[in-house]
């Protein structure tokens, strides 16, 4: 399998329903803090990017479920880029939850992303930076 960005995480109490298991609009937010991370590691210009108008946007996301998650469950989300064209980028999300030595595929996720640059109040494509193209290739399936 392809190289994988990773990020841990451990399932706070805050992130269950009164039912106890994960609320499922969760594994989004961690798709997003997932991508969030990689950008902080692997592209440390984005902010700058950011300030400049340059914009992500997401287009899409969605996620399937196989495994409910509860508190304190260990897991990992591990994002890896499917596609790259111009102005977008389709990037697939497995997460795993870590049991007594071994792992379990307990959701996959993607989302679709867009590069953007602000004029005024209008958006209009815009090709990746070339420092993001190079992090996401390093990843890529």
């Amino acid at each position: 399998m392809s190289p994988a960005y990773e990020y841990r995480h451990i399932v706070t109490l805050q992130e269950t329903n009164a039912v106890g298991n994960v609320y499922y609009t969760r594994h989004l937010e961690w798709q997003g803090r997932c991508r969030e991370m990689f950008l902080r590691e692997h592209v440390p210009a984005t902010l700058d990017l950011l300030q400049a108008g340059w914009s992500l946007v997401t287009v899409r996301c969605s996620c399937e479920y196989f495994a409910e998650l509860f508190a304190f469950d260990e897991i990992a989300i591990r994002m890896r880029l499917a596609s790259l064209t111009q102005n977008r980028v389709v990037m697939r999300f497995d997460y795993a939850r870590f049991r007594q030595g071994g792992e379990e595929l307990v959701a996959r996720g993607e989302q679709q992303v867009a590069s953007m640059r602000r004029d005024g109040e209008r958006m209009t494509p815009a090709p990746f930076p070339p420092s993001m193209r190079e992090a996401l290739d390093r990843f890529s399936e």
